[in-house]
């Protein structure tokens, strides 16, 4: 006998095709991956803390950004006998790298700041200004660009791509501020002061990516989400006499999985009432992966919870 393709285990395919974010990744990945090199040698040339601090950045976007399209990739792949739920959840895992990553380098740079108020060294204004001033256009450009694709489609790597660029804006909006307070003050510290500056706001950005990622790998319950009120929703589903063992998590964004034991009333047809949930919670949630189990209280054993049920609902049919 053939073993059946896994497909003919699953009504919904665990899959997200996402062209929109993917096309976006490649134009944004090419674009740092020429600019990094410029501003490389640029901060090199130039002795700014804050132009390297910036370059440095935007090496973590490039690994970043090349992470969060493997991730795109394993995506589109298909679930199988081992991975029933395909590769959703690897964007979380990339995504939490990449929010790693910026918190990482905001450190570096702080630490280095530091290093520099202390033993502040000559900057040269001309290269410092100029590659700033292109590095602000290409970082406008790419987080417009990116903000795009996230009203699009909704990927949580997109989003710490966007949160990378953000910074990267920032940062070359920092430098082109220090290049003119060093040129016409000759205050040298304007440079590694707003190189820290611009280390916190990277570090509060990947913060926010850890978060959301962490959030997502612990399987919590998604925050768009009130279980209490789905629990309400799911029991005034006729048929329904008490909603337990209920659990929602996300496989990855903008994927939610829930799980629910429900007494049932055995006067009522259950294929029914297993229709009338799943309705419920697509209609008013937009979650279409569900697995609820009915059960009897009298049959399935549920210790003194099941006997708390079982006496709650004897007085109720007394009354």
């Amino acid at each position: 006998m053939n073993q059946p393709d896994i497909y003919d285990f699953h009504h919904l395919h665990h899959v997200k095709e996402q062209a929109k974010s993917r096309k976006t990744l490649w134009i944004t990945l090419l674009l740092t991956s020429f600019f990094t090199i410029v501003e490389i040698f640029g901060g090199l040339y130039s002795g700014s803390l804050a132009l390297l601090s910036d370059s440095a950045h935007m090496i973590s976007d490039v690994l970043a950004l090349g992470l969060s399209m493997f991730a795109i990739y394993l995506a589109t792949r298909p679930p199988n006998a081992r991975f029933t739920f395909g590769y959703l959840r690897f964007e979380i895992i990339a995504s939490f790298l990449n929010g790693l990553a910026l918190a990482v380098i905001s450190i570096g740079i702080f630490i280095e700041g530091i290093n520099r108020i202390i033993h502040p060294e000559p900057i040269k204004f001309g290269p410092m200004i100029i590659i700033a001033s292109i590095g602000f256009i290409v970082n406008l450009t790419l987080t417009i660009v990116l903000t795009r694709s996230m009203k699009e489609e909704e990927n949580l790597n997109v989003q710490s791509a966007l949160w990378h660029f953000f910074g990267d804006l920032l940062s070359s909006v920092g430098v082109i501020i220090s290049a003119l307070i060093i040129h016409f003050t000759g205050f040298s510290q304007a440079d590694p002061i707003i190189s820290m500056v611009i280390g916190f706001i990277i570090f509060y950005g990947g913060s926010k990516i850890i978060r959301e990622s962490y959030l997502i790998l612990m399987e919590s319950v998604p925050e768009k989400f009130d279980l209490d009120e789905m629990r309400s929703n799911i029991a005034a589903v006729e048929g329904v006499e008490n909603v337990h063992e209920m659990h929602l998590w996300a496989i990855s964004t903008d994927h939610y999985s829930l799980t629910a034991h429900v007494f049932i009333n055995n006067k009522i047809q259950p294929f029914c009432i297993i229709l009338a949930i799943n309705e419920t919670l697509k209609e008013k949630y937009g979650i279409a992966h569900s697995t609820i189990q009915m059960e009897e209280a009298h049959i399935n054993n549920h210790g003194e919870y099941g006997k708390q049920f079982l006496r709650e609902q004897e007085e109720k049919d007394h009354k």
